[in-house]
């Protein structure tokens, strides 16, 4: 697997009780989304967040994150987050709390 299920599982925890969530594989990993809109996945070395790019910089003040970048160009309104991060309760709350709240405010597919 290219990711850890590890870390995948905390995830799919975390969303235990939040209705709309489907997991999808994607970008050389695991995605959660709600209702069709990405909120987070995990990928080979840590995970990925899209708190918008309204919330970005608060996703990004938190110890282990740092623009998303598979290309060598950051990837505006995402962040991503190392494994030991993305481990740790409450940073993965907060980054998951702050990419719910983006998803929740973009309009149905």
């Amino acid at each position: 697997m290219a990711y850890d299920e590890g870390l995948a599982q905390m995830m799919r925890e975390d969303f235990h009780d939040v209705d709309g969530i489907t997991e999808k594989k994607m970008f050389g990993g695991m995605c959660f989304l709600y209702r069709g809109h990405m909120v987070c996945g995990v990928h080979k070395g840590g995970g990925m967040f899209r708190p918008g790019k309204a919330r970005e910089a608060e996703a990004l003040a938190i110890e282990g994150a740092a623009p998303l970048s598979f290309t060598g160009r950051p990837m505006g309104g995402m962040i991503d987050a190392s494994e030991e991060a993305i481990a740790d309760d409450e940073k993965r709350r907060k980054w998951i709390e702050l990419s719910l709240a983006n998803a929740k405010s973009l309009p149905p597919k």
